[in-house]
């Protein structure tokens, strides 16, 4: 009978940011634990399927879309956004530039997708490529914070897709903050308007240890 009562949630969560910066590496990584150096530019949209058991009675399935990085897409982005309820933006630490255009794809999502009450997604920055000489204000965590606060981000991780650093542990957070979302709407809208419930759910959420950001 536990079995039967396990809840399961679909979130759709969007893996963004410019060309090169390791977003394909990411979600290669961490869905199937594997690295190449050797990928091509993703062209278009590619996703790929996580599925967490979150605790005794939660499953999470999560579809990560890797969103192509160059700027001819963009006139797209507003059908790969639809439905989303997390996001992560990543940025390159050898390229500066890749970090000013940062805001740039912040300011596209929140203008293309929204939680039903209004509110901008979740939103996580990855500094990837921690493994490798940095550039920029990512060297000044304090300063890192503070932009991620004025930016509305949920967070931040240094991450390295090549050495499996902190991949993990900003996904959990993500998800942490997603079903904090839901639990908020279930409690003051009457039911879940993002995620795939199988069976009749419990207010309850599990108790997540939050990531440092």
């Amino acid at each position: 009978m536990a079995a039967a009562e396990k809840k399961e949630h679909l979130y759709k969560i969007l893996v963004i940011g410019e060309l090169g910066t390791g977003k394909t590496s990411i979600i290669k990584r961490y869905v199937h634990q594997f690295f190449s150096q050797h990928y091509r530019a993703t062209i278009g949209v590619d996703f790929a399927l996580k599925v967490i058991n979150w605790d005794s009675d939660t499953l999470i399935r999560l579809q990560l879309w890797d969103i192509a990085g160059q700027e001819r897409f963009g006139n797209m982005t507003r059908v790969y956004y639809k439905e989303a309820v997390g996001c992560f933006i990543v940025f390159d630490v050898t390229r500066a530039s890749t970090f000013d255009a940062v805001q740039k794809w912040k300011n596209d999502l929140d203008s293309k997708v929204q939680l039903p009450d209004g509110s901008s997604i979740p939103c996580v920055l990855l500094a990837n490529k921690c493994d490798q000489a940095k550039e920029g204000l990512v060297n000044n965590a304090g300063q890192m914070d503070e932009y991620c606060k004025d930016k509305a981000f949920a967070g931040w991780f240094e991450t390295s897709a090549k050495e499996n650093i902190n991949i993990d542990e900003a996904a959990r957070f993500l998800v942490t903050k997603i079903l904090a979302n839901e639990e908020h709407m279930q409690t003051n809208e009457d039911g879940p308007k993002d995620s795939i419930t199988i069976t009749s759910s419990s207010s309850s959420m599990p108790g997540e240890k939050k990531s440092c950001c």
